[in-house]
């Protein structure tokens, strides 16, 4: 590669990494509106608070059926396609939500969950897509550069609970949907900006640089199906364990009281959590290492989880518990991405990215699927614990990243 092809492709990379934030700060605010509000909707209009759980299940089992479709679309079209197609059927989705609370239908506003689970399903396509033109040494920070944007849309999204229902009530919306009208502003805005300024594709480029690899040049990283199977447990296992406790958060402090704007808040940190210090753990990985920093997201997810089970019946102890689980799941996420991609050639990476994120989502989907009725038999305090295994697992298994 001359000396002007990698100053093209460093240029071309500083402009995806933009772009890309821009977009995941546009997509978080209906991620960031639905985790606030799904739980809630799910048990408003099924009538059964045990029932609250399977908003979050909708949304990330949406994600992971989504995944690898979308994936094999950017194999064959380029990430540009990919996102954009998630961002419009994330739109759609948006729409059936708000009709199905108006209609009472719930499994109907199960689909709508589902259909906005699009959308997750490209932001965390986002993440990959950072690293396709990204440097060994610098993969960690540009991925989680990316991952870091969606901090502002996210922690956005809960906040806008309160002017949303007095826009919505202006408008004739049904109780609780009002906040979707700045996420259908964003989704649209997220379509313009992947539709015409993700160019050009990152992920084509990176194909026509392996493609022109010298015959005599250096060999490609080799394989490690080992460390990539690890990559996507630990991902996975992080993902479940926070969507689990995050869903029912909510759910939990409305049992204990909490207002609507108290709910907001404790959800908008937790997702700062996820998000807010995201660059830390990439740096983190490009010098500790993947799998340190993979075990030290499941530290403080043990954290977490232990400040919950003993401090269920205290706001600030949830909120403090909140607060680690985001931070435990960035960690883990960040290294587990950044793993997953350099143990796994060229050819066979957007295969494997796709099947990890399709992993990822459905064990969040049954992490919440499960998690409503272990509320209901042993209560917040009692899912904290039983969550609080899936975190020995990967720490236990974590020699099998270094192979």
């Amino acid at each position: 590669m001359t000396d002007l092809t990698a100053v093209r492709v460093a240029a071309i990379q500083r402009r995806t990494v933009v772009v890309l934030g821009i977009g995941q700060i546009l997509g978080g605010i209906a991620m960031g509106v639905t985790v606030s509000l799904g739980a809630l909707l799910a048990a408003q209009v099924s009538g059964f608070d045990g029932l609250s759980g399977l908003a979050t299940a909708g949304l990330t089992l949406g994600a992971a059926l989504l995944a690898v479709p979308l994936a094999a679309a950017a194999r064959r079209s380029g990430r540009r396609i990919s996102l954009t197609a998630g961002m419009l059927v994330a739109l759609l989705g948006i729409a059936v939500v708000v009709q199905a609370t108006a209609m009472g239908a719930f499994w109907l506003l199960l689909t709508g969950f589902a259909l906005i689970g699009a959308g997750q399903a490209s932001n965390l396509q986002s993440r990959f897509a950072a690293a396709d033109l990204a440097a060994d040494a610098t993969r960690g920070r540009d991925l989680s550069l990316v991952v870091w944007a969606t901090t502002v849309g996210s922690v956005l999204g809960p906040n806008l609970t309160g002017p949303g229902e007095a826009i919505g009530e202006v408008l004739g919306m049904p109780p609780l949907t009002g906040p979707y009208v700045f996420a259908i502003a964003a989704q649209v805005a997220a379509l313009v900006l992947y539709g015409l300024f993700l160019r050009p594709d990152p992920l084509r480029v990176a194909a026509q640089l392996e493609a022109s690899r010298p015959a005599g040049g250096p060999a490609p990283r080799a394989d490690r199906p080992v460390a990539a199977r690890y990559a996507i447990i630990a991902v996975a296992g992080s993902h479940g364990t926070m969507v689990a406790v995050m869903a029912m958060t909510p759910v939990h402090l409305e049992q204990h009281g909490a207002s609507l704007s108290i709910i907001g808040f404790t959800i908008s940190l937790h997702i700062a959590g996820m998000y807010g210090l995201s660059p830390v753990f990439g740096i983190l990985a490009d010098r500790i290492g993947r799998v340190a920093t993979i075990l030290v997201g499941q530290g403080l997810l043990a954290a977490s989880l232990v400040t919950a089970a003993f401090g269920q019946d205290s706001a600030a102890a949830v909120t403090t518990a909140l607060v680690l689980l985001g931070l435990g799941w960035s960690a883990s996420t960040v290294a587990g991405a950044s793993l997953l991609t350099e143990a796994t050639t060229p050819v066979l990476r957007t295969g494997r990215q796709g099947r990890s994120d399709l992993t990822m989502n459905l064990v969040g989907a049954g992490g919440a699927i499960a998690a409503g009725g272990i509320l209901v038999w042993i209560g917040y305090g009692g899912l904290a614990l039983v969550a609080l295994v899936i975190v020995g697992v990967v720490a236990v298994l974590s020699p099998l990243g270094r192979r």
